[in-house]
């Protein structure tokens, strides 16, 4: 079934706050206002996530009100070691108070406490901007830096709209996906310095909004570096939502997007084992060789979140919308298995 691409600007709400204009786009053209929403509070799922890539470390940002349970998760992970590093503060029954902003291209997001500073900021030019002051982030070590976050010129990202298979009320949910960006900065972690360059440093943003359904399962990779002479991304995943109309399944060279459908993970078991990835055009196939993985499960009454993460290299091949072959190795990134049930 063709997708269906969005290329003027629509709402994603209508008046009475119900799922519309379901389908992908290749810019932020799909408005979202929770203002509207008629759902309950503890059904309403905002998040805002940042990925930093290095050949050396992977940095994980991310902020995410969940309804039940306001989520605010930091990690470090060295590519080349056995360890990972990570902090998550918890903020209970949050329903909506961590003021998300509702557009992916203007705001801020900070969150301050005693146990220290998260800052999410968009600049102009659509630059983004991470702050961290995390004194005991872990192992008695502080976490603090800033980074900045820099699109290519003439980028473009993946935006979808999708509802659920069975209509599950007013469930549905909006993303954005811009994994292209150019990284520059410095992040303190206790006495090391994990340092990023324009060339040798990548910046991930992965934006959702939404209605979740009861119980939702999802699958997700993402990987930035260079290929030759080419900045190279991939945004790959899906979950029990509707995909039918715009897939979350796009490669990116240097900046410019390359429409995917369906790709499935061939998920082996064990832990540390080749994942597969192949799409159901033959235009996409990619091996990830994880290298570190880390679990997470929380519990909060009826509420539950658990999330299993990995972090490695993709090496792939891809073809191109012009027709032409790609091909890609040892691409730092990473994959994620994450259920939420109410």
């Amino acid at each position: 079934m063709p997708q269906t691409e969005i290329t003027e600007p629509v709402s994603v709400l209508d008046k009475a706050g119900r799922p519309q204009n379901f389908g992908w786009a290749r810019s932020s053209i799909l408005s979202y206002d929770h203002n509207l929403l008629s759902a309950p509070h503890r059904s309403i799922s905002e998040g805002d996530r940042y990925v930093l890539v290095s050949s050396s470390h992977v940095v994980c940002f991310e902020i995410l009100d969940d309804g039940y349970l306001g989520y605010h998760f930091l990690s470090v992970v060295p590519l080349r070691e056995k360890t990972c590093f990570s902090k998550t503060l918890l903020t209970n029954f949050s329903l909506g108070c961590l003021d998300l902003p509702i557009n992916s291209d203007i705001g801020s997001i900070k969150f301050k406490q005693k146990k220290g500073l998260i800052n999410f900021a968009c600049m102009d030019g659509g630059v983004k901007l991470i702050k961290v002051d995390i004194p005991d982030f872990s192992r008695h070590q502080g976490l603090r830096g800033e980074v900045v976050l820099t699109p290519p010129p003439g980028a473009e990202s993946l935006l979808t709209n999708m509802t659920w298979w069975r209509k599950k009320g007013e469930a549905f949910l909006l993303s954005r996906k811009s994994p292209w960006y150019f990284a520059e900065g410095v992040i303190q972690f206790g006495s090391s310095d994990l340092v990023f360059t324009r060339g040798e440093g990548w910046g991930i943003f992965d934006w959702t909004r939404g209605v979740r359904p009861p119980s939702d399962l999802r699958f997700w990779a993402v990987g930035c570096g260079l290929s030759g002479d080419h900045q190279v991304a991939f945004n790959t995943g899906y979950s029990s939502a509707d995909s039918s109309a715009g897939t979350e399944n796009a490669f990116f060279l240097d900046g410019k997007l390359h429409k995917l459908d369906q790709v499935s993970f061939h998920i082996p078991s064990g832990r540390l084992v080749p994942w597969r990835f192949t799409s159901n055009d033959s235009r996409f196939e990619m091996t990830f060789t994880p290298q570190q993985e880390r679990d997470e499960n929380h519990q909060m009454f009826f509420y539950s979140l658990k999330q299993r993460q990995l972090f490695g290299f993709f090496s792939g091949k891809v073809i191109l919308d012009d027709g032409s072959k790609f091909e890609f190795k040892e691409i730092a990134g990473m994959a994620e298995r994450r259920k939420s049930r109410l």
